[in-house]
């Protein structure tokens, strides 16, 4: 026998931790290759965990609600491989033994100085003193997610002054930084007597709610996204007269035939990825020293529930017509509100349409969905006056596309070209010109 460790999968692509919501299995329990043994919690989905192995779970390294980075240790299985050929049993047996020692041994260390790069990133960019930081990880582990919680709450402490050379050896070299001069001083020390903020205490009456391990996970993926991607935000508004008189002459007729209902959100897809197709940069993830723009389009859509905000992906959405989108739709949003999404259902999302008119809304700023570089919000569709060419006032349908990008991938000349295009796709869109077939 062996002891093997089973480490935190990562559930979808920019996933970086998950939450282990619920163990399925306990210490003792005999379990076989693929069955789950534990419920995780992403920003993107809830999933069961897997065995990666058939044999008796030996220790769980992690409790209910701990978060572990992609790569974590979540438990050691004591396997039921047979020993290799030529090798007595009672060493195989003591192998084992002593494996199983050392990965205690290994656990059982202080981990509070094993930074990872993203946590080493983070305290040179904000100069964090990772010495005054109590980690939430295994063995004290400072994470990624608990140096953000301090950014944001502003309680995070500083550096008096640069760090020795010994306590960086195994950090990457940064740039040697400017003299300090007198006026530095003085600046840091007004900053260090500044009050700390206070911490927000209920009052009475207050309701306090729990933070679920979804909301957590939402929470940390939106302050990345604005914390590494600088957002910039345009606007166009578009006369969808035609479109709403075509979607509503047939949705009865189609509802009846297809058996689901056919919403304006496939309309608003179905040119959004017509104007992808010729705005392949909007169709991009940043990469550090290099932009991807993406082969395939696939569309990420929001769906939300009461407590939580899901984001499953249309795949090869440039390959659907109207009617393969009103179905991708209403089969995700379906699964969503259902509990059965997986994680293959939330990966692969080059672009993000946001269907934020659904709650009425007519104007809204979206937060990019990373490591995209860019997201639609589709607003609400409103009857307005509109001056029309030759002066004459009318009362048309009238809808507002918000656009939020990457400004490192994406600059306003090509978003402005983008949206002009969605405009006029849509614009066209009528009983005349558009087949949903």
């Amino acid at each position: 026998m062996a002891i093997e460790k089973i480490l935190m999968p990562q559930l979808g692509e920019s996933v970086t931790e998950g939450t282990i919501e619920r163990w399925l299995v306990q210490v003792g329990d005999e379990v076989k290759k693929y069955d789950p043994i534990a419920e995780v919690t992403t920003d993107k989905v809830n999933s069961e965990v897997p065995s990666s192995f058939t044999g008796r779970i030996k220790e769980l390294v992690a409790s209910e609600g701990d978060t572990l980075a992609v790569g974590e240790v979540m438990c050691l299985i004591e396997t039921v491989d047979q020993p290799a050929a030529g090798v007595d049993e009672p060493a195989a047996s003591a192998g084992a033994d002593a494996a199983a020692k050392d990965a205690e041994a290994n656990d059982e260390k202080p981990m509070k100085r094993r930074y990872s790069p993203a946590v080493l990133r983070l305290s040179q960019e904000h100069h964090i003193d990772l010495e005054k930081v109590e980690g939430t990880g295994k063995g004290g582990r400072i994470t990624r997610k608990d140096l953000l919680k301090l950014i944001e709450s502003g309680t995070a402490p500083k550096k008096a002054d640069e760090p020795a050379a010994s306590e960086t050896a195994a950090a990457p070299s940064a740039p040697k930084s400017a003299p300090v001069t007198p006026a530095v001083h003085e600046a840091r020390a007004a900053k260090e007597e500044a009050p700390k903020p206070a911490a927000v205490q209920a009052a009475p009456g207050d309701v306090e709610i729990p933070v679920t391990p979804v909301r957590r996970a939402i929470a940390a993926n939106m302050v990345r996204s604005k914390h590494e991607a600088p957002h910039a935000w345009t606007m166009v508004e578009v006369d969808v007269t035609d479109l709403v008189a075509y979607r509503n002459k047939i949705k009865e007729e189609f509802k009846r035939k297809e058996g689901f209902s056919l919403t304006f959100l496939p309309f608003f897809i179905k040119a959004t990825v017509e104007a992808l197709r010729e705005f392949p940069r909007m169709n991009s993830t940043w990469a550090g020293d290099k932009i991807i723009e993406k082969k395939d389009i696939n569309i990420s859509i929001a769906v939300a529930t009461d407590d939580a905000l899901y984001v499953p992906v249309i795949k090869h959405a440039d390959e659907l017509s109207i009617k393969g989108l009103a179905k991708s739709v209403a089969e995700l949003a379906a699964k969503v509100r259902s509990g059965r999404l997986t994680a293959d259902d939330v990966q692969g999302g080059t672009f993000t349409v946001n269907n934020t008119g659904s709650f009425g809304s007519i104007m809204s700023q979206p937060i990019i969905n990373y490591p995209q570089a860019a997201i639609l919000s589709v607003e609400s569709i409103v009857k307005r006056p509109v001056v029309l060419e030759g002066g004459m006032i009318a009362v048309r349908d009238m809808v507002n596309l918000c656009l939020s990008i990457d400004h490192r991938v994406l600059d306003g000349l090509i978003a402005g070209r983008f949206l002009a295009r969605i405009k006029e796709i849509l614009e066209n869109m009528s009983e005349k010109n558009t087949s949903i077939y």
